[in-house]
Order: structure tokens, then C-alpha cells, then sequence
């Protein structure tokens, strides 16, 4: 499927998810919600303290699972070049289970669900893309649950970079600790396959980011995987897709290799 195509896809999606309690009912399995705060240090390209607020919606449902998210960002009185004091970002990320659709077991080695995985970028600025391409369930030992998408990435705007490769994984991995648990979930995403070092160009890059989260709601007695405390860690090789070599020595920017982590509060709802 060409990439113009995924807009459509994306509305078929919510349209279905939207369409009256009724068939909601019959469709949507399960769904979780949550808000967090984030405060950070050290970020590259953009100025480099930042306070975020993020709302995300996960389901799953007769077809497949979304999940949503949409980060506002504030550089702290600061200004970024492109956006100013602050700005925002978000994805949407549907995917369609082959096993679901023809309902048939797909399961052969570790994997145990094939999917066409699907994602809308957008936000200020020039950060528009289409992805799609197989996604991939896994079952593997210990974790609450893994999954490997890989897909062709399409960027809009001014971006040189169509038809390279992304390979996502997301994982959550639950570790009991006294009375409660500490949370580690997370994503990788890893553009492979695009090394052109022109300015301008999107530039091979990985984005590793996983969050550390104690259940501290359900250490006080106030309900298990409602209220977490933690951390998130960032390391984003060549940020943007911005090839760091490229801006060495650049004052405004001072290379694009992002290593650094943020305090964290999260509520699910």
C-alpha cells in the first residue's frame, strides 16, 4: 500500500472506534488513558531544559490495538528557533491483526500474531510522515508483552528521505519489588537504512526510550497501575534525523546526539 493511502486508513480506524456506544460495545475490548509530567536537562537541538505533559490512549479492540499520544513541550522560557517558548508532537499508531481479520491463530516460532502496523508523525514544524509495513507479536520470556514493527517511512515537507526503513520495537517488562512493582516500558526506533550526510537530509538515526516507574499507588495502598513515579531515559543517535557530524562545531546546535533523562510522574485513568 502506498503511503498517501495511510490518512485513509487512519480515519476507517477511528471511524470504527467512533461509531456509537453500540458498536463500540462490540468492538473495543479494552482501553487505558493516562497524563504525565516529565522535567529534563541536557536535550540537543532544541533549547535544553524542557517540561512535558503527555496524554496517551491505548485500545484494543475486534481488529487490532491503536495507540495515541500528544506531547506539549515547554523549553522553560527559552525559545526554539523553528517553534517557540513551546510546541507539540504526537502519533497515531494503528495496527490490523491478520489473525483477527481471518480469525485463524498466526503463531510460528516466538511470534504469535502478525499485523500491518501503520503511523501518522505530526506536530509544528516540518515532522510530518506516513510509516507502514509488518508489525509483529512476540512472546518472550518474562516480559508482559513485545512487539517488532518494521516499516517503510515516507517524509512530508522539505525532508529529502522516502522509502527507507524504520524497526520499532515496544516492550513492558514488570518487576515486583516489596510491596509494589517498578515498571520499565518502552520503545527503540531505528531508521537503518538512510547515511546521505547532506544537510537537510533525514539521516539514519535510533531513538532508544524506555521509562523506569515505581507503582507507588500501589505501594500507598491506592490501587496497582494507577499512579507511578520514575524516570525516563533518552538517547536519540543523530536527532531529528539530523546527521551530528554534519553540525559539529555549529553553535546552535553543538551536535545532535541526545543523551539524557527526565523525572517523571504518570496517572492512568
Amino acid at each position: 500500500m502506498n503511503a498517501k493511502y495511510l490518512p485513509h486508513c487512519l480515519a476507517l480506524t477511528t471511524g470504527l472506534l467512533g461509531g456509537g456506544q453500540a458498536i463500540a460495545g462490540d468492538l473495543l475490548f479494552w482501553q487505558n488513558n493516562s497524563l504525565t509530567y516529565l522535567y529534563g536537562q541536557d536535550f540537543k537541538v532544541n533549547p535544553e531544559i524542557q517540561q512535558t505533559v503527555t496524554f496517551e490512549h491505548a485500545d484494543g479492540w475486534k481488529y487490532g490495538d491503536n495507540f495515541f499520544f500528544l506531547d506539549k513541550i515547554f523549553y522553560n522560557g527559552d525559545k526554539d528557533a523553528q517553534v517557540g517558548d513551546n510546541t507539540y508532537y504526537g502519533e497515531f499508531q494503528p495496527r490490523l491483526s491478520f489473525g483477527k481479520i481471518f480469525d485463524q491463530k498466526i503463531q510460528f516460532g516466538p511470534v504469535t500474531d502478525v499485523l500491518l502496523a501503520m503511523t501518522y508523525e505530526f506536530g509544528e514544524g516540518d515532522v510530518e510522515s506516513y510509516l507502514i509495513g509488518p508489525g509483529f507479536d512476540l512472546a518472550v520470556p518474562g516480559f508482559d508483552y513485545f512487539q517488532v514493527n518494521f516499516y517503510n517511512r515516507q517524509t512530508d515537507g522539505s525532508r529529502p528521505g522516502d522509502d527507507v526503513w524504520q524497526i520499532t520495537p515496544v516492550w513492558s517488562y514488570t518487576i515486583p519489588v516489596g510491596n509494589s512493582d517498578i515498571l520499565i516500558d518502552g520503545f527503540m526506533d531505528w531508521v537503518v537504512d538512510n547515511d546521505e550526510n547532506d544537510r537537510g537530509t533525514y539521516h539514519a538515526n535510533l531513538h532508544f526510550n524506555p521509562q523506569v516507574k515505581y507503582d507507588l499507588g500501589k505501594a500507598m495502598g491506592w490501587g496497582e497501575k494507577q499512579l507511578y513515579v520514575g524516570f525516563e531515559y533518552d538517547y536519540w543517535k543523530d536527532k531529528y534525523g539530523i546527521d551530528s557530524e554534519s553540525f559539529l562545531g555549529d553553535e546552535i546546535l553543538d551536535g545532535t546526539d541526545q543523551n539524557t533523562a527526565s523525572l517523571l510522574v504518570k496517572v492512568h485513568f
